[in-house]
């Protein structure tokens, strides 16, 4: 061992340790305020409300444009419903002109007959009513009006409409006895009954 360590006495405290004074924390130095950023912040603002009024200018104008086209839209349908009230008011006022030109004809030839009828034979003039009541027959058979022609004397209500009714005691269930007037179809319906006077059994 060395002397020091010789003439260190058993028991002795050991000598301090000494240890480097602690660094002081750095503080940042201070800046001065951006003078700029308040200035930016404010001409956003600003674009941003500019940019606001822009769009609801141009709302206001899409609205405006909008109802527009709808005022006209409405006046064009408008306009188109009533012209088509008028078409159909005419169709119907004058759909049956060339029917009734037909039916003129007719008219015509009745006007005729009577003009003669003091004049002509009247075999000649019945013979002429007979030709004219054949072309109104012609005129309603082109157009689809047939007269009803029963198939039986039995009362058939159906196409058939008792206006006088007779009890007998010849007849056990409704029958013809007499057609009054002639019943007409058009095409497949019924367009007017055949008016007739009917035997029915007698009621004990």
């Amino acid at each position: 061992m060395s002397s020091q360590e010789d003439d260190r006495k058993p028991g002795s405290a050991a000598e301090p340790v000494e240890f480097p004074p602690a660094a002081e924390p750095e503080v940042p130095e201070p800046t001065e305020a951006d003078p700029e950023k308040p200035a930016g912040e404010f001409e956003a603002g600003r674009h941003g409300r500019k940019r606001h009024a822009e769009d609801l200018e141009e709302a206001r104008r899409e609205i405006a444009l909008l109802k527009d086209r709808y005022l006209r839209t409405a006046a064009e349908m408008d306009n188109q419903r009533k012209r088509l009230d008028r078409e159909k008011s005419e169709h119907y006022q004058y759909a049956l002109s060339d029917l009734l030109k037909e039916l003129l004809t007719v008219v015509d030839n009745f006007e005729r007959a009577l003009a003669s009828g003091d004049e002509a034979d009247p075999e000649a003039f019945r013979e002429g009513i007979g030709l004219i009541h054949k072309q109104m027959l012609d005129f309603l058979c082109k157009r689809g009006v047939t007269p009803i022609e029963a198939g039986s004397d039995l009362f058939d209500p159906a196409i058939q409409q008792a206006i006088v009714t007779v009890e007998s005691a010849e007849t056990d269930e409704p029958r013809v006895a007499e057609e009054l007037q002639r019943g007409y179809r058009l095409h497949d319906r019924l367009l007017r009954p055949a008016l007739v006077k009917v035997l029915v059994p007698r009621k004990d």
